[in-house]
């Protein structure tokens, strides 16, 4: 399967969702917004949300700083 990921196009396995592949990114305990196809998903929804090939995936990483 094809993911454009922040992107980048890269071959990935398959069946994905937004959690396996933010623990692919190891991303997964991190604070992050993830935005699929224009959508954002919400982090409840992160195991549910299954990826197709030719999505579009953005992940932002939340920086703390002050």
């Amino acid at each position: 399967m094809v993911l454009t990921v922040n992107g980048v196009r890269r071959e990935v396995s398959a069946p994905q969702t937004v959690a396996t592949l933010l623990a692919h990114e190891s991303l997964r305990e991190r604070r992050v917004a993830v935005e699929v196809n224009g959508e954002l998903v919400p982090k409840s929804r992160h195991a549910d949300t299954a990826l197709a090939s030719g999505d579009a995936v953005e992940i932002v990483v939340a920086v703390g700083g002050g």
